[in-house]
């Protein structure tokens, strides 16, 4: 179970308007500890971050090139294509054998992993979400043919 389903509504909002407003990603982490009673690691809150989609605001004083960081974009969220398309991650998720993402044919988005003991797991983007029956058939299919052609 993830902490994204634990979380009220209310506190969600909360930590979507901290990061909008500049909070980091310490600042989302100790504003759950404090104000909601849960003790998470980073690696929790950078989960939930992208559970939620939350969007971290740079801060916007100007720095040194000694003191600036390149933070990813996220990306626009992709349009429907008709099709399923399935990549996998140079860096597999903590736990998992191999790991990566998938686009559904009606754009919805997912993580997927497959454990040491060859269970798979899919995560979607939106909660409650279920591809159809034709889009998970081709899943499967483009799962399997990724993993044959990188050695698994």
């Amino acid at each position: 179970m993830s902490l994204a389903s634990k979380l009220t509504p209310d506190q969600i909002d909360a930590l979507k308007s901290l990061a909008a407003g500049g909070g980091s990603m310490a600042d989302l982490q100790g504003h759950i500890k404090e104000h909601f009673g849960i003790s998470v690691t980073y690696m929790e809150t950078r989960l939930l971050v992208l559970d939620l989609g939350i969007e971290l605001v740079a801060d916007a004083k100007p720095t040194t090139a000694a003191e600036s960081t390149v933070i990813p974009e996220t990306p626009a969220a992709p349009a429907p294509t008709g099709a399923v398309s399935v990549t996998m991650d140079s860096i597999s998720l903590p736990g998992a054998l191999v790991s990566g993402k998938v686009i559904f044919s009606d754009g919805q988005t997912g993580i997927w992993m497959l454990d040491q003991t060859g269970r798979l797991g899919l995560d979607s983007d939106s909660p409650g979400y279920r591809p159809n029956p034709h889009d998970m058939t081709e899943f499967q299919a483009q799962l399997r043919n990724l993993m044959r052609s990188s050695g698994f």
